[in-house]
């Protein structure tokens, strides 16, 4: 916020030392009553030059006539009639704010319409919060004035340049264009136009590739136009800047050569294309304008009642400037709703009020209080009506009006009479870009009738291209002719797609086949020294790459692997049949062997035949083998003759198959684990020592001396290096994924 105290100071010295010179518009419109309640019109002067009138003339006619109109409709403010005062601005902002301070310290003002311009939009705004009276823009669109916590008493008829970005951004997906340039003029307007785009295209996966700068007081553009468009990859260039600056931003690039037939211009405001030479026609074809409109240019409903009577009265007193009814700048439109809503949210507010108009009794601007202005600015959100330019409405919580938001492209195309700007799109707040009528055409830079890419041409561009041999992507073999003579075709992967891209691009390929001792990192440099354009080959990319170079997307995707010799000894375990087992396992299974033995023993001594004919020690010995053969599932001597027998037999066969299953499990798991063995299972083994170092191949110059640099030796270079790409794996232990 300004320091207001600051500025009544400096406001105060400026009233009393310097005499006070203020520009009223001339005409021969009625004289206005200093004593009633007025409006007061804040209007660009852009008089030096002819070209730009309608800029100069309309808006200041439309807002005069509105005042006009609400005499004629006897509506009164505090029972007197609305009066104005209409004042030509300049680029000086400091002497726009003191105009407005001297007006508004000697006259009941009670609203502002206007300014013009953003910058002076963002000091008048600040003042009206400070003396409690609206200010209504027809033409400020910086994005920042929509904070209505900081400019509680601003408001705007005209769409911010949130929604012009909004617009934009939908217009590159009508088209599929993916980036642009941007040249704007370095103010409000401008870097709150950049701003906007930028934050919206960013949001929706649109490039922003450039902004270049315009200075508004040097006319310069920053940087050399030529280069920086002409090596740039983006054919899309928005420029952001006021008509009279944008005419000499396109003289620039006419002399810089980056107009049609290669580049497509979008302008913020449109130019009198009869201003330029016509020899020139064809570098302007293809241009377009994206400018706010009025509803009934999108067949949207508007107030015609309003629009006719306020045509009238300009027509009676000012018939000289009237251009027609088609021909009035849309600028003018908005100004006379900025009016009308002032019009009637005070004609509201004094309805039942006698003392509706009552100002602090002071002469010092800064202290000249409107008392009535919190009852004035609650009409402003609560009023909503059609008026000459759609519906008007608006809330508490932001200055931009809630509908009425209408853009219409503009494409320049020739003519009878010469080149002129024709509708081709159009869009609302409702409907995205849509063609203006059934028959819209586009005329596109060099008369083309289909839409370009948005991108460079490479019609008929030479490139020089370097591949390197690496089977099975670019392999050399020998071609005879019908003569028998010999020469060399490249083929594989990259050659097919590289000639493939030649046929839908149009380049003409100078294909260089560099050696095989070549590094994959010395042609990285080389194409960003510019010794190549390209590289078609199997080059990874990793982030130090593309800090150099750009990358295209991934046509094959690989990983990196560790290449060992297989081992060609097998060690022989001659107990190598007992570790299936623990050997816990293994005298558990034997004391089980032994104790069912002594069961069968217990159980059968007495009622078998074969036991009970025997010693004791030999039953002993024979039940514990009938143990053991019903474990191994082998057939023995005798059968159990008792139920508890029986019962322990079956048992035992139970526990033969369980064992026999696991056994058979682990054992060959075992051999399968030993015959698969490697010397190293990863990249773990590697880091940790578990080879010499020395004995690690990695091929000089490549992405995996990088990783391995990086991620296990710290930086130490104790690998043995391969030259070149074409090494046989067989030669050396190999970390190596080719590139």
């Amino acid at each position: 916020m300004l320091h207001l105290w600051s500025f009544r100071r400096l406001w105060f010295y400026l009233l009393i030392f310097e005499h006070i010179n203020i520009r009223r518009a001339t005409s021969t419109w009625p004289s206005s009553n200093s004593s009633s309640a007025q409006l007061l019109g804040l209007f660009y002067d852009a008089s030096n030059s002819t070209d730009y009138s309608a800029v100069t003339k309309h808006p200041p006619a439309m807002f005069k006539a509105a005042i006009l109109l609400s005499q004629q409709y006897n509506l009164t403010v505090g029972g007197q009639l609305l009066q104005w005062q209409a004042v030509r601005t300049t680029d000086d902002t400091m002497r726009t704010l003191r105009d407005t301070c001297v007006i508004t310290s000697s006259t009941n003002t009670v609203g502002i319409v206007g300014p013009t311009l953003s910058r002076e939009a963002h000091i008048v705004g600040l003042f009206g919060a400070t003396v409690g009276i609206p200010v209504v823009s027809h033409s400020a669109t910086d994005p920042d004035l929509s904070n209505r916590r900081i400019y509680p008493a601003f408001y705007r008829t005209v769409p911010a340049d949130e929604t012009a970005a909004l617009a934009l951004m939908q217009l590159f997906m009508y088209f599929n264009w993916t980036s642009s340039v941007i040249i704007y003029q370095n103010d409000d307007y401008g870097n709150g136009g950049v701003r906007a785009i930028t934050k919206t295209f960013n949001n929706n996966n649109l490039t922003v590739a450039n902004t270049l700068q315009f200075n508004i007081a040097t006319l310069s553009i920053q940087g050399d136009l030529h280069n920086i468009l002409a090596n740039g990859q983006t054919r899309i260039v928005i420029l952001w800047a006021i008509a009279q600056y944008t005419s000499a931003i396109i003289q620039k690039a006419i002399l810089s050569n980056v107009l049609g037939p290669e580049f497509i211009w979008i302008l913020s405001e449109s130019i009198p294309l009869s201003s330029f030479n016509r020899t020139l026609s064809t570098e302007l074809i293809g241009m377009f304008t994206m400018e706010p409109v009025v509803g009934n240019l999108v067949n949207a409903p508007i107030n015609r009642t309003l629009l006719s009577e306020a045509y009238k009265i300009w027509q009676k007193y000012e018939p000289e400037t009237f251009p027609g009814a088609s021909k009035v700048d849309y600028y003018a439109l908005f100004a006379f709703d900025a009016a009308w809503l002032l019009i009637q949210s005070l004609t509201q507010i004094c309805v039942n009020s006698s003392s509706c108009l009552s100002f602090t009794n002071t002469s010092f601007c800064f202290d000249r209080h409107f008392l009535n202005s919190n009852s004035l600015f609650s009409a402003i959100n609560q009023n909503t009506f059609l008026g000459v330019s759609g519906s008007i409405q608006f809330a508490a919580n932001l200055t931009d009006r809630i509908d009425g938001n209408y853009y219409i492209l503009k494409n320049s195309q020739e003519s009878s009479t010469g080149l002129d700007y024709v509708p081709v799109l159009s869009w609302s707040d409702m409907k995205h870009w849509s063609l203006y009528s059934q028959t819209s055409t586009i005329i596109w830079p060099g008369g083309m009738l289909k839409p370009p890419s948005g991108y460079a041409s490479t019609s008929g561009v030479t490139f020089r291209i370097a591949m390197i041999e690496s089977s099975p992507f670019t392999m050399k073999t020998e071609v005879k002719d019908r003569l028998g003579n010999s020469t060399t075709k490249l083929i594989g992967y990259m050659p097919d797609l590289l000639e493939y891209l030649r046929s839908k691009m149009g380049f003409i390929p100078e294909i260089v086949l560099v050696p095989s001792n070549h590094s994959y990192n010395g042609l990285i440099d080389e194409v960003a020294s510019g010794v190549y354009d390209l590289v078609v080959a199997d080059v990874t990319i990793t982030a130090a790459r593309r800090e150099k170079v750009d990358f295209s997307i991934s046509v094959f995707d690989n990983s990196l692997r560790i290449i060992v010799r297989n081992a060609v000894e097998v060690s022989i375990d001659l107990i190598g049949y007992l570790k299936p087992f623990s050997r816990t396992v293994w005298l558990s299974l034997l004391a089980a062997m032994v104790y069912a033995g002594v069961l069968i023993f217990l159980f059968e001594r007495q009622q078998n035949e074969i036991l009970r004919e025997r010693s004791t020690a030999s039953a002993m010995i024979l039940s514990v083998w009938f143990s053991m053969g019903t474990l191994l599932g082998n057939g023995v001597d005798f059968h159990v003759a008792t139920a508890a027998g029986r019962i322990l037999t079956v048992g035992l066969y139970l526990l033969s198959l369980i064992l026999i299953a696991a056994y058979t499990a682990n054992l060959a798991s075992d051999l399968t684990i030993q015959k698969s063995t490697s010397l190293i299972s990863g990249i773990d083994d590697i880091r940790s020592g578990k080879i010499p170092f020395s004995r690690i191949g990695i091929i000089a110059d490549s992405s995996i001396e990088d990783y391995y640099l990086r991620e296990i030796s710290d930086g130490s270079r104790n690998f043995y290096p391969i030259q070149g790409v074409r090494v046989s794996h067989h030669e050396s232990l190999c970390c190596d994924d080719r590139t």
